[in-house]
């Protein structure tokens, strides 16, 4: 049987990305399934010991143990660029390809070639973080020439306590960017449960939604030649024609 594989690299405290990854291809087993390997993620900020949680070579190594499993692409499932900068995101891909033969990508890299692919310059930011790490994001997405017309945060840096806010909140926080009419949200997060609320929020705001879960699997589907368009209710994205 032909399968295709995809590898995650996954923050060791988050509870949401494995299960909604799973959720969201579900529909396409056994074709398609998802594999992951968790390295030491456990608080988010900007200090040398938070920061130091996202040296490349720990996720070198988990990506060598999802080479094992002959994977098809790998994803780095986490949103470090957000503050790091996205830079670090493209040299990360390169050294897992040069590592092990394995096209790469990440979740921050996905969102940013959604938002290109749709034409949307004017993003809602919703995430759990502080202000000084959202501070980070909005400079870094200002930088790369979007403008961040929106930004709502939960002001919560243990990783693990982004799984205990519930789809209402993230729901109520994705209302309020909105107001703003931005031509598309990012819920910048992999350990937040945005996953489910897109379809739902698309419909009553009018407005795409990037969950980094989901565009991760969006991403990560294109990038092994299976057809996104095949998983439905997960969001417009997988539905969308635009070229990627």
């Amino acid at each position: 049987m032909q399968r295709t594989l995809l590898g995650m690299l996954t923050p060791s405290s988050n509870t949401v990305l494995e299960p909604y990854t799973a959720a969201i291809l579900a529909g396409l087993l056994p074709a398609v399934t998802a594999h992951f390997q968790r390295f030491r993620v456990t608080r988010i900020g900007l200090s040398d010991d938070a920061l130091a949680q996202f040296d490349p070579a720990a996720l070198l190594e988990a990506a060598r143990l999802l080479a094992d499993a002959r994977v098809d692409a790998i994803a780095w499932n986490g949103t470090s660029a957000g503050w790091l900068g996205f830079e670090a995101d493209r040299r990360l891909c390169a050294a897992i390809t040069a590592a092990t033969g394995i096209a790469a990508t990440t979740s921050v890299l996905a969102i940013n070639d959604a938002l290109v692919a749709l034409g949307a310059r004017r993003i809602g930011l919703v995430t759990p973080y502080t202000p000084d790490v959202q501070a980070r994001i909005v400079a870094n997405y200002c930088g790369a020439g979007f403008e961040v017309a929106s930004e709502t945060h939960l002001d919560e840096a243990d990783n693990f306590s982004f799984s205990d806010f519930d789809e209402e909140i993230i729901a109520r926080d994705m209302r309020a960017a909105a107001a703003a009419r931005p031509d598309a949200l990012v819920i910048l997060c992999t350990n937040l449960r945005g996953a489910p609320t897109v379809a739902r929020m698309e419909r009553e705001l009018g407005i795409p939604v990037l969950d980094s879960v989901a565009v991760t699997v969006w991403k990560t589907l294109h990038m092994t030649g299976v057809d996104p368009s095949l998983i439905r209710g997960w969001g417009a994205l997988f539905q969308s024609k635009v070229a990627r």
